[in-house]
């Protein structure tokens, strides 16, 4: 096996194995990793267009429609459309969504424990300069750095 071969298969792999474990774990919600991440996302930016909300998703390609769908429907994300432009709609979490996100934040603040306990904080820093660096300038880096932007905004107000 090469180098290339083995980053390739050991980023497979580490992407698989956190999903296979946080499926595990959201099971008791009735949520997957998708899902959540949603969830997250709204919570994070508060209200946001489907477009918007793409952007900020890893998890989906494309839109995420009928990801959101499947969220309203469940009523843990309402949509409001706009009576001017029925294409555009406002997303929010409710009051659903919300409680869910209680339990979401539980689930990761264990995986995020899980993860402390196998990564030295010098090597967690630098991987995390390695992963940012390779994923740059493509759509799950540029969505990560937007999200990283709107968590500092958060914090700061």
């Amino acid at each position: 096996m090469t180098e290339d071969e083995e980053i390739r298969f050991l980023t497979l792999g580490a992407q698989r194995e956190g999903n296979r474990v946080l499926s595990a774990a959201l099971q008791p919600l009735g949520l997957t990793p998708a899902q959540a991440e949603v969830i997250s996302c709204l919570d994070l930016a508060g209200e946001a267009s489907l477009k918007a909300l793409g952007g900020l998703l890893v998890c989906e390609n494309g839109s995420p429609s009928r990801l959101v769908d499947g969220l309203v429907s469940r009523k843990i994300v309402a949509r409001r459309e706009n009576p001017k432009d029925r294409r555009q709609a406002t997303l929010r979490l409710t009051a659903e969504g919300k409680r869910l996100l209680a339990g979401i934040c539980a689930v990761e603040a264990e995986f995020y424990r899980g993860i402390r306990r196998n990564l030295a904080p010098d090597d967690a820093a630098r991987l995390i300069g390695q992963l940012s660096e390779f994923l740059a300038d493509t759509p799950s880096g540029q969505a990560i750095a937007r999200r990283k932007a709107l968590a500092a905004a958060k914090a700061r107000s």
